[in-house]
């Protein structure tokens, strides 16, 4: 099989929730960022394929992939298909675009993500539901009245999603406050994590690395989470947000991704696909790719990835000190302070992995240079192509043979890690 690469693709500012992208709803978030990709290919050119995730499901649509490149008014003829792995999405999404591409008959695929955590739609509750639909198909009004008498009240709720796992009824953030006991992440830690991220996010946006990553969508024109007047002392303050009543509970709104609207993209190209692009793209060629699921009964809900990354680590004979840039996304401080935790443990990975192989200290230094998720936002199925793309502009001003690692964890105990190189 022929090389695949990813290139840097555009995004939405990212919002907090009820913000400034509120009345957009994932569609209408995602049609401005495809048709600036587009129309930025070369004279006559279109993608051969696109590729979309969203995680959170909507009645008006099933394939939004297909429904946002209809809206967006380009050629009906190319083809669109839809990938949901959680938080994962989107780099899921580029990993199985690249297995389509094939050399001379699809060279180039536009892949990306989309959450608008501000138009979840509210349901009935399914007996409800049930019962309201065979209402509105009875047609005589016999069998109306009989089926009204049907009705039990008891059954007349609406149903409001939430963000919680199905099969353990816990959220994210109860999941990770287990991780963080069991790992002894402390409230101090995770603070600083957090810190340092919206000090890396502002510093990088003042300085411009953000300014062709990111197209303006209705009032938003730039990130609107990173806070340039956070401190130690202000994230000090703010109380327990999962675990209110223990006494022990340390992730926070200040060191945790906050529900966010927004939508991002990348190219996945072959080396003739790459050509379609306009001059100067930043690239880098996708390596290898490792999936990994954990027993929740048993491990931490987002710990996968510390489980992918010595698995590819093993296969390419790679240690920490060789990836000269590591993008891990931040669903929260304490989960990220973990899976490294994890990954600089010996015994703990021979223990869960079966790989005997000593990695070597883990680089810190080279983590998120520009930030993540607790200071940029966390649209579930955008997170991926985000980090891809913002870590293919890293790497690209890097010199070649450079490495990178895109490392993100999703709800279900699963993980999606991506091994890059600068060509």
């Amino acid at each position: 099989m022929q090389d695949n690469y990813i290139a840097a693709g555009v995004r939405t500012p990212f919002s907090r929730i009820d913000g400034a992208l509120a009345t957009h709803d994932a569609v209408e978030l995602s049609v401005p960022v495809v048709q600036v990709m587009s129309a930025r290919l070369r004279p006559s050119t279109l993608p051969d394929f696109v590729v979309w995730g969203s995680v959170v499901p909507n009645l008006g649509w099933s394939n939004i992939a297909r429904e946002i490149w209809l809206d967006a008014k380009l050629d009906p003829r190319v083809p669109a298909y839809s990938v949901v792995l959680a938080c994962a999405s989107s780099v899921t999404a580029a990993v199985a675009a690249g297995g389509m591409l094939r050399e001379g008959q699809r060279d180039l695929a536009l892949v990306g993500g989309v959450e608008s955590m501000s138009r979840v739609q509210i349901g009935l509750d399914q007996k409800f539901s049930d019962w309201l639909r065979h209402f509105l198909q009875a047609r005589a009004l016999g069998a109306k009245l009989e089926t009204f008498g049907e009705l039990r009240w008891k059954n007349i709720r609406i149903h409001i999603p939430a963000v919680v796992n199905r099969t353990t009824g816990k959220s994210m953030g109860e999941h990770t406050e287990e991780t963080a006991k069991e790992w002894g992440i402390s409230r101090e830690a995770q603070d600083k994590w957090a810190l340092k991220g919206h000090r890396r996010v502002i510093a990088a946006r003042d300085r411009g690395f953000f300014d062709d990553l990111i197209i303006p969508v209705g009032p938003a024109v730039h990130d609107t989470i990173p806070r340039a007047d956070t401190s130690m002392e202000k994230l000090a303050k703010l109380p327990p947000a999962f675990d209110k009543t223990s006494g022990q509970g340390t992730l926070t709104a200040g060191n945790s991704s906050p529900l966010t609207d927004g939508a991002a993209s990348v190219w996945v190209a072959t080396e003739a696909g790459l050509r379609r692009l306009p001059d100067g793209t930043p690239y880098a060629r996708l390596v290898d790719f490792e999936i990994t699921s954990v027993d929740l009964a048993d491990e931490g809900l987002l710990m996968a990835p510390s489980y992918s990354i010595p698995r590819l680590f093993e296969r390419h004979n790679l240690r920490y000190a060789d990836i000269d840039l590591w993008e891990i996304h931040e669903a929260f401080a304490a989960q990220v302070l973990a899976n490294v935790a994890a990954l600089e443990d010996k015994s703990w990975i021979k223990r869960r992995t079966g790989i005997e192989r000593d990695f070597g200290p883990f680089p810190w230094e080279r983590v998120n240079p520009n930030g993540s998720s607790i200071a940029i936002g966390h649209p579930f199925a955008a997170t991926g192509a985000r980090d891809l793309s913002q870590c293919v502009k890293e790497l690209f001003a890097m010199p070649k043979g450079s490495r990178a690692v895109v490392s993100v964890c999703a709800d279900g105990g699963q993980g999606v890690v991506t091994l890059l190189e600068r060509p």
